[in-house]
């Protein structure tokens, strides 16, 4: 039986997704109440029966170190399983540092040859998607393949943001890959790729030991144009559920998919994983729903978790465990992250709040179909605000920052230091 090992590509600051990943990578960004888009992969992993995972992390690594702890969340730790954290190492300037997505795996070449396997799976660590590896794997033996890569089909507007790919119709599952582009100015086809790369060892070694003399180093845009001509590339379509996440509205989108009467997404299908001693969600009690002497407190198409403690009016929105919502407070289509505090009389409308932030009593934030509002890191936003849509809230601010009492349409609050 082959012998896989999979190299999980952890990702690092996405500018797009703004404040959410000033302090961590994207890959650790929490997701669906009480998920990290980490847990996607590693459960798929997981799953699929490969069990020798490491991961290539270089951005702000800490919160992904203290989520992945031992691995045991995902049963992988043990003798012949386990996953290996593996920051940079080649020398001791930043020069050194993983320079591309090729990059980083190359300089872990050791690392993978220390366990022989026959195929090496890279995978992203910050897509959301559920898939059982082994049916990619099977489709490379039987086309022969010395790489495969997973695609899946999206709408052809804005398909140029992809890597994209013409694939032949060889076989239900895929065929041969014909054509390759990174983010084309004029699409070639609707597959995009999912940053999905299944590899025979040896071709990969090769690849890796070539493009080390190279100027760039990326997967994309340097090594699959290149591999076209000289090896049996494929491309594996992928039928499933997939999202990017790349900018706010997608992550949005992507949480909102979990809810309504026919969620794209069936978690409870899926069976994902995640690490329940992060934020201490293991010792949180149960949720909740005060409705004893408050008749206004509601809950309407929601998603909430352990911790959570609900004494207002919560509607089309993802709370993840800790998030306190006030008497007579009103919460709709909004991602209130672990730990959010909303004061009685606020009201959250398209708003996405990061870890332990603090929303003051009658503090109003954004406006029903406006832009989208973030509110940072441990931030503590006054009492008596009006924020109108689609502002941005820097992380860590504490009261007196906050000189205004109305503050319109797309501002930015920060501190001076900031």
């Amino acid at each position: 039986m082959a012998k896989t090992i999979a190299m999980i590509l952890a990702g690092g600051r996405v500018g797009e997704l703004g404040i959410l990943t000033f302090y961590r990578p994207k890959s650790t960004v929490p997701f669906g109440s009480l998920y990290r888009f980490i847990d996607f992969p590693l459960s798929n992993l997981m799953f699929s029966g490969i069990q020798r995972v490491g991961l290539l992390s270089q951005y702000r690594s800490s919160s992904l170190v203290e989520h992945i702890g031992t691995g045991v969340s995902w049963d992988m730790i043990g003798r012949h399983r386990g996953i290996t954290i593996l920051p940079p190492f080649k020398g001791l300037h930043a020069s050194d540092w993983y320079k591309g997505t090729a990059d980083a795996v190359y300089q872990n070449l050791d690392f993978i040859s220390s366990h022989q396997p026959d195929h090496v799976l890279i995978v992203s660590g910050d897509h959301v998607y559920n898939m059982d590896y082994n049916d990619l794997i099977d489709f490379h033996h039987d086309m022969n393949a010395d790489v495969t890569a997973a695609f899946v089909n999206v709408p052809l507007p804005g398909s140029s943001r992809f890597g994209l790919g013409k694939i032949a119709d060889d076989d239900s599952r895929g065929g041969r890959l014909i054509e390759y582009a990174e983010k084309p100015e004029r699409p070639i086809s609707s597959w995009a790729s999912m940053t999905i790369y299944l590899f025979n060892f040896k071709v990969l070694q090769e690849i890796l030991e070539e493009n080390a003399q190279a100027d760039s180093h990326e997967f994309g845009r340097d090594i699959f144009p290149a591999l076209l001509k000289a090896y049996r590339v494929y491309g594996y379509k992928f039928k499933g559920y997939w999202a990017y996440c790349r900018t706010i509205d997608e992550y949005w989108r992507a949480n909102m998919d979990l809810i309504g009467e026919h969620p794209r997404i069936e978690l409870s299908n899926w069976c994902v994983r995640t690490n329940l001693d992060h934020e201490a969600i293991r010792d949180m009690g149960p949720a909740i729903i005060d409705s004893s002497e408050n008749e206004h407190t509601h809950i309407q198409d929601s998603r909430i978790y352990h911790g959570v403690r609900i004494d207002g009016h919560v509607e089309r929105s993802i709370l993840f465990p800790g998030v306190h919502v006030g008497t007579g407070a009103e919460v709709k289509d909004s991602i209130l992250f672990f730990d959010t505090q909303v004061g009685t009389g606020a009201s959250l409308n398209r708003v996405i709040t990061d870890i332990g932030v603090s929303i003051g009593t009658n503090t109003n934030i954004g406006t029903k179909d406006g832009q989208i509002s973030l509110v940072g890191m441990q931030t503590q936003v006054p009492k008596d605000l009006t924020f109108e849509d689609g502002v941005t809230i820097y992380p860590r601010l504490t009261g007196e920052v906050f000189s205004k009492r109305y503050y319109p349409t797309g501002e930015t609050i920060k501190a001076d230091r900031t």
